[in-house]
């Protein structure tokens, strides 16, 4: 935006220092006339009612009468001279342009410049559909954290049925079975909820609706929660995959973890169609050399080409196997159903048409994640794998496949690259389902904003630091975060099919009784298995978990309850509307008698309403100057010195302003502040900020309006 400065004089004599806000600008003692006679000729004459002949048109469009070349020719031409900056679209309506928003100095310039280096050019908002997501890309973005779930699911029910000796760990086949079994209870469960619910929001909308408010709020807490503890959980595991391949760089397993955090925050700041480009590759080469592991495996073990290991590691009983034991290795491996619900969460987030495609990327999830989770437990008894070493269950059957061969090493750096792109499930999920509270008044409305690229900036910021700082607090240790991954997950489960329940109880429509049954039966499932996560794993971390729920919805009431009551004082009320105008009177705080003050009481006498000139004064010599070029000035203007003998000005001006104020409390007051603003960034630091002292100290008060006159000096 260009800087008006308003033509002045050559012997103009403004000491060219703010009239306030800089405390320090030197005492005047120059008598050169000051005029602002440039500035009192470009006004326009008034007309008989008192009011200015000139007005601005706010529509941008200008109409100019020309003559033709022969006589008696007029034509009309209509002039937009700002169209580069504004797309006129209708009477009152402009869209602005990017030109609109470019920034106006070289310092923003860079700034923006790095900032599309690193995440992008802006979006319009039209293109929103342009960057939701086919199945494809979408499998990648939303199945990932479910799918990788594959790399340690198997190996936290080993590692619990470990404790009761070798010949327990026989049972972890049946138990994946029973998991698969309620995965698809699960997934179907939440594919009706994509039908019926197709603007997003999974468990938190199907609690909400169904089950009531407390209940909904319970369920997105659990599920902010569970997301956190996605990115906390899959980078570290991720983590855990390499440094299994390469040992040397175990000691910085923290620093790595923390490092993938930061990349998966910026290229999700990208926005979600180029997320889904980039997650698509490392996803899909996980599914290729898994499919490998698990065909040749299972393909060899029937024609013998591969063996268990002749002398396998025997694991000594430190307890006896019990129901207790094979409920928490239950409840262990069932963290591999973590994610599922997150397709019903971004269902607005495919291409149309959304639902359907919806479904079908979960159909495919769920199927995929249930036939991998089979195959390799099947494959991890039958190798005998060892799930107390540092190496984990998936890297120790790729070494039986591949060997160590090169395809071993790819296997490896595939397994990291899922484990990794498994978080965007939860950056994906966090933010938006965080977006829709901020809708709901139950968190901060800054989360429902987009940034440059269209995705919820605040949300992927928020994410990306919380995770970081577990991970630190954690040290990255994958089976130190899972104890508290399970009770967020399957809580946010029970209460979304329970709505579903209740959902079915009330439309009644076609086989619903079968629907509400399955989602009966689901819930008692998850219900089990979240009492027995609750009870096995307490000690171990899940208290934490379950005091944050409760907090969180603490915080989401407070949020709603002050958005509520800022909502009740700012309603509209037939009857109480406010008068159409409104009595004031202006004060100018005087600092010395320049260009910039002048102006600022020119625009004070503009408003028709009294005006006061006030000096706060700590040099009593500097005062009477000051009061002696008023007088000169702006003798029309009543002006009042108010000595500071402790050299305090906020505070004096505020006990004059309430003074003044209790002769008319049904009166605005508006301090029209001069304030001159410095050429180059840096020469701010030379002046003093009174400016802002005094609107920060004015803006609670309910009948002050504080306006800063700005005096824009050349280089």
């Amino acid at each position: 935006m260009n800087a008006f400065r308003p033509a002045r004089k050559n012997s103009s004599a403004a000491e060219g220092q703010a009239g306030v806000p800089n405390g320090d600008a030197a005492p005047s003692t120059s008598n050169d006339e000051i005029s602002d006679a440039p500035v009192r000729s470009a006004r326009p004459s008034p007309t008989p009612n008192g009011e200015s002949a000139r007005v601005v048109n706010p529509e941008l469009t200008f109409t100019e009468i020309k003559k033709g070349f022969r006589p008696g020719d007029v034509y009309v031409r209509r002039r937009e001279p700002h169209r580069r900056f504004f797309k006129r679209v209708g009477p009152g309506h402009f869209v602005a342009t990017e030109e609109a928003v470019r920034p106006p100095n070289a310092l923003e310039r860079t700034y923006r410049n790095v900032k599309a280096i690193l995440i992008g050019r802006p979006l319009e908002s039209a293109q929103e559909i342009q960057e939701r997501l086919g199945k494809v890309k979408a499998l990648a973005v939303f199945s990932s954290d479910a799918i990788s779930s594959v790399a340690y699911a198997t190996g936290e029910i080993m590692f619990v049925l470990a404790i009761a000796g070798s010949a327990a760990l026989n049972l972890t086949v049946p138990i994946a079975f029973a998991i698969a079994i309620l995965l698809f209870i699960v997934a179907f469960s939440y594919r009706q909820t994509i039908f019926a619910y197709p603007n997003g929001g999974g468990s938190y909308i199907v609690s909400l609706e169904n089950v009531g408010r407390r209940a909904g709020l319970v369920a997105a807490a659990a599920l902010l929660i569970d997301y956190i503890l996605t990115v906390a959980v899959s980078i570290s595991a991720g983590t855990d995959a390499i440094t299994s391949a390469f040992p040397a760089l175990q000691p910085f397993a923290v620093e790595m973890a923390l490092l993938f955090v930061g990349i998966m925050t910026l290229i999700n700041l990208r926005g979600v169609s180029e997320s889904g480009s980039v997650f698509a590759v490392p996803t899909y080469t996980f599914i290729f050399m898994l499919g490998i592991v698990i065909v040749f495996g299972l393909v060899g073990a029937m024609l013998g080409s591969y063996q268990p290991p002749a002398n396998p590691v025997e694991l000594p009983a430190v307890r006896s196997l019990d129901w207790f034991l094979v409920l928490t290795a239950f409840s262990a491996g069932a963290v591999a159903m973590s994610g599922t619900e997150a397709i019903s969460n971004g269902v607005p987030a495919f291409k149309p048409p959304e639902s359907k495609n919806a479904a079908t990327t979960l159909t495919v999830m769920a199927t995929i994640l249930a036939t991998f989770f089979m195959s390799v437990s099947v494959l991890a008894v039958y190798f005998r794998t060892n799930p107390t070493s540092s190496e984990t269950i998936i890297s120790q059957l790729g070494r039986v496949v591949y060997g160590d061969s090169i395809l071993y090493y790819i296997f490896q750096f595939a397994t990291m690259g899922i484990l990794i792109v498994a978080a965007n499930t939860a950056f994906s999920g966090f933010p938006r389902l965080a977006s829709i509270l901020a809708r709901d008044n139950f968190m901060p409305h800054q989360f429902s904003f987009r940034g440059d690229r269209l995705a919820f900036s605040v949300g992927i910021a928020s994410l990306g630091g919380v995770a970081g700082l577990l991970i630190l607090i954690f040290q990255g240790d994958t089976h130190a975060l899972i104890p508290l991954y399970a009770i967020g997950v399957f809580l946010a489960f029970t209460l979304s099919q329970l709505g579903m329940v209740i959902h079915w109880r009330k439309l009644q429509t076609t086989g619903w009784k079968r629907n509400a049954m399955i989602n009966g039966i689901g819930a008692t499932a998850t219900a089990v298995i979240l009492v027995i996560a609750a009870v096995t794993k307490f000690i171990h971390g899940a208290w934490i978990v379950m005091l944050l729920i409760p907090a969180l919805v603490a915080f989401f009431s407070f949020v709603n309850h002050h958005y509520s009551r800022v909502a009740d004082q700012l309603r509209i009320q037939p009857g109480q509307l406010p008068p159409t105008t409104v009595k004031q009177f202006a004060l100018v705080p005087i600092e010395s008698v320049n260009y910039a003050s002048l102006r600022a009481l020119a625009f004070a006498r503009s408003m028709g309403a009294q005006v006061i000139a006030l000096h706060v004064g700590t040099d009593p010599e500097h005062a009477e100057r000051v009061k002696a070029r008023m007088a000169k000035y702006a003798p029309d203007i009543p002006f009042v010195v108010l000595d500071s003998p402790y050299r305090q000005f906020v505070r004096p001006m505020i006990s004059y302003v309430q003074a003044l104020h209790d002769q008319m409390p049904d009166a605005f007051v508006t301090i029209v502040l001069p304030e001159f603003i410095p050429a180059h960034w840096w020469e701010r630091a030379l002046h003093g900020r009174t400016a802002q002292r005094l609107r920060a100290a004015f803006e609670t008060h309910p009948n002050v309006a504080v306006v800063l006159v700005p005096y824009l000096l050349e280089e």
